[in-house]
């Protein structure tokens, strides 16, 4: 009795030590870039809009249109992964990226200043993204996070947290 107690508690120990072996060896794979290294950040500030949000500072910078109503930032080790963030009047009812009315998605995402907005994530065959959408007063405030789908899920936490850090300055209210 004593020598079968013993070899099922040494079953059990190996059990739990392949499991354990498992789990170092799996969580030494991560999927994201971003994880395995420190990112130094650094904030876009739109003037014309008076928004913002951080980027990674090795991040490029995009061209920046005439019109200054945002700018965009590929990743350095795979340009065709980008975030943008832009402004723009709101015409009720009209979404800016087409030229037939639409109606606004529902607010279901709060940013760390406490904006509330629509997030909405779109999975492609070729392209992924997430879109922020805040309006305030007449002003529509974008901003996305784009890759090609087979690398999305590497970015997801990365865009998420860049959406939650979006920021617009507060004009005090008028009395």
């Amino acid at each position: 009795m004593k020598g079968s107690a013993s070899s099922k508690w040494i079953e059990k120990v190996t059990e739990v030590g392949c499991l354990l072996g498992l789990v170092v060896l799996l969580s030494g794979c991560s999927p994201s870039q971003h994880r395995s290294e420190a990112i130094h950040w650094k904030t876009y500030h739109n003037e014309r809009y008076g928004f913002e949000f951080p980027y990674p500072s090795n991040w490029i910078v995009g061209p920046i249109p005439s019109n200054g109503d945002g700018q965009v930032f590929f990743d350095p080790k795979n340009p065709t992964v980008e975030i943008r963030g832009w402004g723009g009047y709101n015409i009720q009812g009209l979404n800016a990226t087409q030229d037939h009315p639409a109606p606004l998605k529902p607010e279901n995402f709060t940013t760390a200043q406490g904006l509330h907005g629509a997030l909405a994530v779109e999975l492609g065959t070729r392209e992924s993204s997430m879109t922020l959408t805040i309006v305030r007063d007449d002003i529509r405030y974008q901003w996305r996070g784009r890759s090609p789908s087979e690398v999305f899920d590497d970015y997801y936490r990365f865009f998420y947290y860049v959406a939650t850090q979006y920021r617009i300055e507060l004009l005090p209210t008028e009395n």
